[in-house]
């Protein structure tokens, strides 16, 4: 007997069974989302011919659904879902896995598949509320009222050129005169990095990297098959002693650092030091990709390598992710026009042009209205006092920070004597506090008793509750160099 369940009684009447069948049918649908609240269930007919039965029957089961809750009559209309027919959808699958290894990725798939209430201060932006979102309701808006070429095509291959000219004033004003030709909007700030990685690195190339680091600076010279080789970070820039020797030994191709608010130890590169690894990057044909993504926090700007080298061997990226959105994502690179030129085409090859010129526009709109200096200057007070704040909360559990930066979100702080940032990171993960431990930004795993924290994320009571019941529980730190 068709559709017959083996836990249904042998005598069911055949229609009785066939009725059941369409209600499992229905319900099969709901429960898998091809059908979801509010959308209307296929016409008597249609239904009745695609599961070959009578028309009465699948009345039949559709009122027996209306008589559960599952699904209702609209008059004239049809049936359709009921609002509260479907189940909560489960994200437990999507949750990050917390067993995974303390890695480069860590901090990323922590921070970025939390649930939304977990509590974030390992993460790397600000909160929501801190954005301002009034600002990009306006630029939506006028975006919205664009011409609707806009909003349906592919964007110019170098990107928006209301965007770049922006950009191009805000570099003027710092010195940094440059042409049109030398401007490159990219996906994101990490997507410019990418694509000059993929324009300069062959397969085992080497690359410098600062130790601590961004991590996913690692993450992505991993995919690109590069070799990594580290250079001690000091409060003043990267051990230029041990940065000549590296160059020596090791003949890398890229530097890659964040020259303002040195991502995560917030330090800031001092003219010396700046002018030391010029020097050093001309005699031995290094190109240093200067991450700049944090300038706009500084209280007056620092020193620049893209500024004193005038982009000869130094190439400038950066995005708004921190400073407006990470939601609306388009970064910039600055460059030789030469090298500008290559990475148009490789952004067509892997992207088929420029970012998305809607969001282009929307940060030009902000940009350009005037509100977004009143918003960084108020940014700058608010983070000044959540530094202090939480640096004095911090030195109560004995945490203590490696310096106290000028400006930006971060402290890199020192735990206590024998405390591990990885076990602590993993005993916090439980009370839905994601951390971010030393040795993820570390190349040389030298920063176990590390921990960097963002100063914004940090105000709900819970962290510092969570922090003093994990230091508790942790196991001991090895012995860091750092």
């Amino acid at each position: 007997m068709k559709g017959t369940h083996l836990s249904e009684p042998e005598h069911m009447p055949a229609r009785a069974s066939r009725t059941l069948d369409v209600m499992k049918a229905i319900r099969a649908k709901i429960a898998g989302r091809a059908l979801s609240a509010g959308d209307r269930l296929p016409s008597i007919r249609a239904f009745a011919a695609t599961m070959g039965v009578s028309p009465s029957t699948v009345v039949e089961a559709y009122d027996r659904l209306a008589a559960e809750g599952l699904i209702r009559a609209r008059p004239g209309s049809g049936f359709y879902v009921s609002a509260g027919a479907l189940p909560p959808l489960s994200l437990a699958g999507d949750r990050p896995q917390q067993d995974l290894a303390v890695d480069p990725f860590w901090v990323s798939r922590q921070s970025l598949d939390a649930d939304p209430a977990a509590l974030k201060p390992g993460c790397g932006w600000l909160p929501a509320e801190w954005m301002p979102a009034e600002a990009l309701r306006r630029a939506f808006r006028a975006v919205a009222r664009g011409g609707d070429g806009l909003l349906a095509e592919y964007g110019a291959t170098r990107g928006a050129p209301t965007l770049r000219r922006i950009l191009m004033g805000r570099f003027a004003e710092e010195g940094l005169e440059i042409a049109p030709d030398q401007v490159l909007l990219t996906g994101s700030g990490t997507q410019a990095i990418d694509l000059v990685c993929r324009l300069l690195l062959r397969p085992g190339d080497t690359v410098l990297v600062d130790d601590p680091c961004y991590f996913n600076f690692r993450a992505l010279l991993r995919a690109h098959q590069a070799k990594i080789a580290s250079i001690p970070y000091t409060p003043s820039g990267p051990d230029i002693a041990r940065f000549e020797a590296v160059l020596a030994a090791e003949r890398p191709r890229l530097y890659i650092t964040n020259s303002a608010l040195h991502n995560p130890t917030g330090a800031t590169l001092s003219p010396r030091t700046a002018h030391h690894l010029l020097t050093l990057a001309s005699a031995h044909d290094l190109v240093i990709v200067e991450d700049d993504i944090f300038a706009d926090f500084e209280p007056e700007p620092s020193a620049r390598l893209a500024l004193l080298d005038g982009l000869s061997r130094v190439i400038r990226i950066g995005s708004f992710s921190k400073t407006l959105s990470a939601s609306v994502r388009c970064g910039y690179i600055a460059g030789r026009a030469d090298w500008i030129a290559e990475l148009v085409d490789l952004q067509v090859a892997t992207s088929f042009g420029g970012p998305s010129p809607v969001a282009a526009e929307l940060i030009a709109g902000v940009l350009a209205g005037g509100g977004y200096r009143k918003h960084m200057e108020e940014l700058r007070r608010r983070l000044s006092r959540a530094r202090r704040e939480t640096a004095e909360k911090l030195a109560g559990l004995g945490i203590v920070p490696w310096l106290m930066p000028r400006g930006g979100f971060y402290l890199w702080c020192r735990l206590p004597q024998d405390v591990d940032s990885a076990a602590l990171a993993r005993a916090a993960i439980a009370d839905d506090v994601v951390l971010a431990p030393g040795n993820v930004f570390s190349a040389s795993r030298s920063a176990a008793g590390f921990m960097r924290f963002n100063v914004a994320q940090c105000g709900d009571a819970r962290v510092m509750a969570t922090l003093r019941r994990a230091m508790a529980a942790a196991p001991s730190a090895p012995d860091t160099a750092n």
